[in-house]
């Protein structure tokens, strides 16, 4: 990927974040809807169309270029002791949830019963443990992969066991946007490993309508967990009575 192929997809992902269309960009820049597509498309920007484009946005182009570069770097998991940190501090936990969501501050602030002082507290936190880029204006950059992940064996998924499972699965999944289903069979080792496959694109898939979701503003779009297992398993009384 060239630098400026690199920028111009930096852009593309800053305006679907922040809810902003190409109709918006020909707007600011006085040029035809038809126009920014085909400027997008090509990736033929002079650098005063880039600049009014970051304008927009609200960066200088030193920023996007900072974001762009973060881009090919972003973490896909964090450490087991960046993830005690966040379950140490229940408000710290909450914030980098929402972070991790695309929220902004005033999202945060007209949300919850948290002060500015304490979720900025928190968010330069999360600036040190390198889970985001607090930028000027308290502008929030995510340095995670589209692919982040908390660690298997890690503290997150541990609290999220101990404090989150049972309060997950406390619904009866009747209502038309909810629904757990539960499949049991008997599978070769080659059939397991297409199962996972499976598993996998459908987490990706999962990930890239979060993605799409961001073009909508906040009120439309909803917290949706996805709970996906698979092991060898059979029933606790069945074992039992295993010679």
């Amino acid at each position: 990927m060239t630098e400026v192929t690199q920028l111009v997809a930096t852009l593309k992902r800053e305006l679907k974040q922040q809810g902003k269309t190409y109709r918006d960009v020909a707007a600011a820049l006085g040029l035809s809807e038809a126009s920014v597509k085909r400027l997008f498309a090509s990736g033929q920007f002079s650098l005063e169309r880039m600049i009014e484009v970051c304008n927009l946005l609200g960066f200088t182009l030193a920023e996007l270029a900072q974001q762009a570069s973060a881009s090919e770097t972003r973490l896909r998991t964090l450490t087991a002791a960046q993830e005690k940190e966040l379950i140490s501090d229940p408000v710290l936990l909450l914030v980098a949830v929402c972070a991790l969501n695309h929220w902004t501050l005033k999202d945060m602030l007209a949300a919850y019963r948290l002060s500015e002082a304490e979720c900025l507290q928190r968010l330069l936190r999360l600036d040190r443990l390198h889970v985001i880029s607090l930028l000027p204006g308290n502008r929030i950059r995510l340095t995670v992969a589209r692919d982040f992940d908390w660690l298997v064996d890690g503290p997150i998924r541990e609290y999220f066991r101990e404090e989150g499972l049972v309060d997950f699965l406390d619904s009866r999944f009747a209502r038309a946007d909810e629904s757990l289903a539960f499949s049991h069979g008997m599978l070769t080792a080659a059939a397991i490993d297409k199962m996972q496959g499976e598993l996998r694109r459908l987490r990706a898939t999962f990930a890239e309508l979060h993605e799409e979701s961001l073009a909508s503003p906040l009120a439309k779009r909803r917290g949706s967990g996805l709970l996906l297992a698979m092991r060898e398993w059979e029933p606790a009384g069945f074992t039992g009575l295993r010679r």
